[in-house]
């Protein structure tokens, strides 16, 4: 395609996204539309187009339905489809779910059987998302999601983990098979690698359960030892069999902390209150270790933030964090959730 050519066509991409009547994020409609025809310009089979096509449709569905629930805190449930309703987990399942939708926030599945099923039934329809996936057998959107329409379904397993993933502030897994432990490992891999913020995830087990013992243990004495892991990758996940202490660790993990941003390297993070200097003081002396240079300071928000309007009034944090210390940053933000200044 020509100079002349490529400026025929951003001048009809224009036109068609301002007899749209698209006003926000312009530039980002023009760029998805731009790509589709790039699409066709790369001669791309027709299987390709297709993935491409679906996934921006699936992604499309699953947007609207989250858009109306965007200000309500989430937390997404993984398990097994296969667990059955006299199986503990399926009780333990049930009750997390029921005290976080108490508490206020929403309960998302994988819309199936088994512990989505359990999830489903203990946050209730009003309080129940589902994300479901279309399969040959086993899984099938659950009765307490699939009388409403607080449901989608996907073809491609990428565009559900990627709507079960984003959409959420706190993740509970269950014992599963290799399903629930793909969800799992992706959680700690976006995590680990910065792609994904901090959030709170719980490894809930029936009373006196093992299960996730039997992989903390593999942890400790495998993956750690062999050094590819960092010591304290795991210090962000809470391995316990009380529904109690699950429900406590996704809501406190917000009790005092906000978000972070990092600007260049730089890490900012946001509180809900403001710490005292004997309290940054203290912060500094215990996470010595986790900072790269210089200190925890108390700042303004950055100039970025300013422009982007981002959380500007709340106070901050800055320090320059070592690399690969995502668990200190996990144990930096339970100090922060702890400062009596949040009380």
């Amino acid at each position: 395609m020509t100079d002349a050519q490529h400026a025929e066509l951003k001048a009809a991409i224009d036109q068609i996204v301002a007899e749209s009547g698209v006003t926000a994020n312009r530039s980002l409609i023009r760029k998805i539309l731009s790509t589709g025809i790039h699409l066709g310009e790369d001669d791309t089979s027709r299987l390709n187009l297709k993935i491409a096509s679906a996934a921006l449709a699936e992604m499309r569905d699953a947007f609207r339905l989250f858009q109306p629930y965007a200000d309500v805190p989430k937390v997404t449930v993984f398990g097994s489809a296969r667990t059955q309703q006299d199986d503990p987990l399926y009780d333990q399942a049930r009750s997390v779910a029921e005290v976080l939708a108490q508490r206020g926030w929403m309960v998302v599945t994988g819309a199936g059987p088994g512990i989505m099923q359990a999830a489903a039934e203990g946050a209730g329809e009003k309080m129940a998302l589902g994300v479901s996936i279309r399969l040959p057998f086993e899984e099938k959107p659950n009765a307490v999601v699939a009388k409403d329409t607080q449901s989608v379904e996907m073809k491609y397993f990428f565009t559900r983990k990627l709507m079960l993933v984003k959409e959420s502030t706190g993740f509970i897994c269950l014992p599963g098979g290799f399903g629930t432990l793909d969800e799992m490992f992706e959680l700690l891999t976006l995590q680990q690698t910065g792609k994904a913020e901090p959030m709170p995830i719980v490894l809930l087990d029936e009373p006196g359960g093992t299960f996730w013992a039997g992989l903390e243990r593999f942890v400790v004495e495998s993956l750690i030892p062999a050094g590819v892991i960092s010591p304290h990758d795991f210090d962000r996940v809470l391995v316990t069999d009380s529904a109690e202490e699950a429900v406590a660790e996704v809501t406190g993990f917000w009790r005092n902390y906000d978000s972070l941003r990092w600007i260049d390297d730089l890490l900012v993070l946001r509180l809900k209150n403001r710490p005292t200097d004997a309290e940054v003081e203290r912060l500094n002396e215990e996470f010595a270790p986790i900072i790269a240079e210089g200190r925890i300071e108390l700042v303004d928000a950055h100039a970025v933030e300013v422009s982007d309007n981002d959380v500007v009034d709340l106070p901050r944090l800055a320090l320059h964090l070592r690399q690969r210390e995502v668990g200190g940053l996990y144990r930096l933000i339970d100090a922060i959730n702890a400062l009596d200044s949040a009380r």
